[in-house]
């Protein structure tokens, strides 16, 4: 048997694997972020944000992934998160057109430490770019 002969059915495999859709990605995004958040980790945390993303807070708008990271640095310490493991529940993806999506989730803090528990709503809109799909406006509360 030629070595392509014995390659074809691994091709065919790959080929026939079906592609992750938008909402696969996104959520894969999400779950990385989060354990980002969970391992202490600030920089995988908000490598989900585009550089150029809004996050809107009670005092204000926060602009672009540098300031995020800033606004969220200091709940990062001893290889963890002070407000708790962070998790989320899906509830809605709306694709607005193939570079756009518009996702609805509950996100919920587990305490522990110092934290107490928390959970909310966030209501996040995703832009694809060249390296995945990425957090352009964040509205959590």
């Amino acid at each position: 048997m030629t070595r392509w002969a014995m390659l074809a059915p691994v091709a065919l495999t790959i080929a026939a694997a079906p592609a992750a859709t938008p909402q696969q990605r996104i959520e894969a995004a999400m779950a990385d972020s989060a354990a980002g958040w969970n391992g202490g980790d600030l920089a995988r945390f908000v490598a989900i944000y585009a550089a150029d993303a809004v996050f809107v807070t009670p005092d204000g708008l926060v602009r672009g992934r540098d300031a995020i990271a800033a606004h969220y640095a200091p709940s990062f310490a001893g290889g963890g998160n002070r407000r708790g493991t962070l998790d989320f529940q899906f509830l809605a993806l709306r694709e607005l057109d193939p570079a756009h999506a518009l996702l609805f989730a509950r996100w919920r803090l587990t305490p522990g430490g110092l934290a107490k528990g928390e959970t909310g709503m966030t209501t996040l809109v995703f832009r694809r770019e060249a390296d995945g799909w990425k957090i352009i406006a964040d509205h959590s509360s």
